[in-house]
């Protein structure tokens, strides 16, 4: 693998995070939303990751490595299943007959668990593709 691959496999995994940062703002956001344009409490979501190869260059692919790498993509954003969380407010004017209050299944606990995971991987790697940088700098040193 070159030192480009290895860029842009860390590139993808930043995008990647960057999205899954930006699902789970939207989440805590959304915290206490009872109505959404679908009708009914907000849905918390998800990004799916999945593991495509990446492509092989030529340096990478006389050396024989570059099959093993992988780049990572939000391959689709999914709604949470689950119920949503009901509480009883007879007042709230989105209560149903029996008093109980449709309130989004987002966790802000779990949630905040969630970004620091993303902000940790997101910080990964930004550090691998300034190590691939740096090593690409002293290879041009080398050659003086």
């Amino acid at each position: 693998m070159d030192f480009f691959s290895s860029i842009d496999i860390s590139s993808s995994a930043l995008s990647a995070e960057r999205t899954r940062i930006n699902l789970i703002s939207s989440n805590l956001a959304n915290v206490n939303s009872t109505r959404s344009a679908e009708g009914g409490p907000y849905r918390r979501k998800d990004a799916i990751f999945t593991a495509t190869p990446a492509e092989k260059s030529s340096f990478g692919a006389a050396l024989g490595k570059a099959a093993a790498a992988r780049k990572v993509e939000v391959s689709q954003v999914r709604e949470d299943p689950n119920p949503p969380r009901l509480q009883y407010e007879p007042t709230h004017p989105d209560a149903d007959a029996n008093g109980y209050v449709a309130y989004p299944n987002v966790n802000v606990v779990e949630e905040m668990a969630d970004m620091v995971s993303a902000t940790r991987s997101y910080e990964a790697n930004v550090t691998a593709a300034q190590a691939a940088k740096a090593m690409a700098l002293k290879t041009l040193d080398l050659g003086r």
